[in-house]
């Protein structure tokens, strides 16, 4: 059967929350073999999270916006610990999932349309520079999220620098330029059971060329926690 054009990763996190499916999201790449993502992963607990992640929930404070908050991982906990949460996802299906999930502050909606509130800390984790497609698609997301920031707020956010992927044995990079676009630029599909997604643009930035777009929107980056994959999170600031 032809798969159907729809939103994959929103109807595993539906089957999963509602059905018990645990049935694996395919992610397709041009630049990489098919990946895997268990819809289980997607609703794990702190004590589940990765040392990056836990680093993020320790920094957080005042009132949030998680960006993208798909199962809701990040929102729960954050809640459960008392903050005042948005949980800000595109999906309508998970948006579903999180009210279920006794979310308080449930938005669907894009996030360059979010523009009524401010926050003190905005969040965007697993690869949240991803949002932005492109490099210059990171000036511009930047830009708007600065705009949703109280005095003193910050954004949370992690990457990772794909260097690793065009390293030789003595540690220099081999990297084809002619290709015309940044190295960190990729094309994804995800696809789950019967349903594609459409192919959609996807950013992993080193911290350079992330420092160079925080500098352009006047705003200040620190690196809070580096881990042992090229993957970093790191917190901007006016």
């Amino acid at each position: 059967m032809t798969p159907q054009f729809d939103d994959p990763i929103g109807r595993a996190v539906y089957d999963y929350h509602f059905h018990a499916i645990n049935q694996p999201i395919l992610v397709h790449s041009d630049d990489f073999d098919d990946d895997t993502i268990e819809p289980n992963y997607l609703f794990r607990a702190y004590r589940q999270m990765p040392p990056l992640e836990k680093k993020a929930m320790s920094l957080c404070s005042g009132t949030i916006l998680d960006v993208g908050a798909c199962a809701g991982a990040h929102s729960v906990y954050l809640q459960d610990k008392g903050f005042d949460v948005t949980s800000l996802e595109t999906s309508a299906l998970c948006c579903e999932v999180l009210r279920n999930r006794n979310l308080q502050k449930v938005i669907q909606q894009d996030i360059f349309r979010c523009g009524n509130q401010k926050f003190d800390t905005i969040l965007l984790l697993m690869n949240g520079t991803g949002i932005a497609g492109t490099l210059s698609g990171l000036e511009v997301l930047l830009h708007h999220l600065k705009s949703l920031l109280n005095p003193g707020g910050q954004i949370l956010v992690d990457s990772s620098d794909l260097i690793f992927l065009f390293e030789e044995e003595d540690g220099s990079a081999l990297i084809d330029i002619s290709a015309g676009k940044y190295y960190g630029e990729l094309i994804f599909q995800t696809e789950y059971r019967n349903w594609k997604s459409e192919p959609f643009s996807w950013l992993y930035v080193d911290l350079n060329n992330l420092e160079n777009a925080v500098e352009k929107n006047q705003l200040k980056l620190d690196k809070v926690f580096k881990g042992k994959h090229y993957d970093y999170l790191a917190r901007i600031t006016f």
